[in-house]
């Protein structure tokens, strides 16, 4: 069986998007992607939807969406997607799985979310619909009270980290400047981020609106192939290893300082695709809040448990350090509309292995590895990717 490629992408600017919808958003993606492979729309033999709406959109069911813009996809099938936060990965593994079954030969994912319509209040309670209800539904400050309890759980057994929160908060902003499609292209600053002010206050101690991913519109979209196809194509990124590991969603049922799924998915991936940490050029990892860029740094092995502020602080994280992370600027300034975000993650590692990064392109892209999450790392999913040729 050959693997999976990348073959194509779109991408839209992150942030509050003019599109009223997230039918206009996928129509911006869906065909562009498509163009960007060098086919036409009837050859793409399936869709894969990835939304996670939750209430942001009183349109659901947007598995069709897709054909207003691209009618030449009608009677093909077409499937939505949801896993929380990491919505765009599960679709991305649809893709591969439909393509691995020999069902057809190009398959279409889209990511898309519009969030910036709903009320401040409206989404924090739309996000705690990706925790456990039962035990976390009152938690104060939504999803970013769940990440908060994180958070001090892990300052309680280590320590205060706020510099190394910052330290990370900073640099991911830094990366943002260079990235065309981040929300938030301004280089904050360390110290901006690690004081307490007017224009950065507590959200959820010990985080401050400096550790926290920001609402957004937009939407991401990749065409994929057989391996046997891509080789024939312009450019062409395969998937190495791709892995899912799914833990407890209540958080009272594990140790929240550490990521465990996380661990476990990226053991599994380096196991797949005979690799290990060393041999990455560079990660994106899902920094929905700073801390859990810090949780994991030590799941994927670059740090021992409880010295993850290490690799912040000491700069090996940073764009020029010894393993360059979140070189777009993360989902803390590029922006985390839900569904896309996974999808996004994915295109612009292609972008980085096959040097069309811009100015956010790394001299060595060799082998990249991206870490997408649902939840407080209850769905995990790990790929490593490398340019086929």
């Amino acid at each position: 069986m050959t693997e999976a490629c990348i073959v194509g992408w779109a991408h839209t600017p992150f942030g509050k998007l003019e599109e009223p919808d997230i039918e206009a958003l996928m129509a911006r993606v869906a065909g562009a992607a498509i163009e960007d492979a060098g086919i036409s729309p009837a050859e793409i033999d399936a869709s894969f939807i990835g939304l996670f709406n939750g209430g942001f959109s009183k349109q659901d069911f947007p598995s069709s969406l897709v054909l207003q813009s691209l009618p030449e996809l009608r009677f093909k099938p077409s499937t939505r997607y949801e896993n929380a936060c990491a919505t765009g990965t599960a679709a991305i593994h649809g893709a591969r799985d439909f393509l691995a079954a020999g069902r057809g030969r190009f398959a279409l994912v889209v990511g898309a979310e519009k969030m910036t319509a709903t009320p401040g209040a409206q989404i924090g309670d739309i996000l705690l619909n990706a925790s456990y209800r039962r035990e976390e539904g009152d938690i104060p400050a939504g999803f970013a009270g769940v990440f908060g309890r994180i958070a001090d759980g892990y300052f309680q057994r280590y320590g205060d980290q706020s510099d190394a929160l910052a330290a990370i908060a900073a640099k991911n902003h830094k990366n943002g400047v260079d990235n065309p499609y981040a929300q938030i292209r301004k280089d904050l600053g360390f110290a901006f981020c690690r004081t307490e002010s007017e224009k950065n206050p507590f959200v959820a101690p010990p985080l401050k609106r400096t550790d926290c991913s920001l609402v957004s519109d937009g939407a991401a979209a990749l065409v994929l192939t057989d391996e046997d196809t891509a080789r024939a194509m312009a450019k062409a990124v395969r998937f190495r290893a791709a892995v899912q590991v799914n833990d407890f969603l209540p958080i009272s049922k594990r140790d929240i300082t550490r990521f465990d799924g996380a661990t476990e998915a990226w053991q599994r991936a380096f196991a797949a695709a005979d690799a290990k940490l060393a041999d990455l050029s560079f990660v994106e990892t899902h920094d929905c809040f700073t801390v859990a860029e810090l949780l994991e740094y030590e799941a994927m092995g670059l740090t021992p448990q409880g010295q993850g502020a290490r690799a912040a602080l000491e700069g090996w994280t940073a764009a020029d350090g010894r393993l360059p992370v979140n070189r777009s600027g993360g989902l803390k300034a590029k922006g985390h509309p839900i569904g896309a975000t996974g999808v996004s993650m994915h295109a612009i590692a292609a972008m980085q292995l096959t040097g069309q990064a811009g100015a956010m392109q790394l001299p060595r892209a060799e082998l990249a590895g991206v870490f997408n999450m649902g939840g407080a790392a209850v769905a995990n999913y790990v790929s490593i990717l490398e340019a086929l040729r």
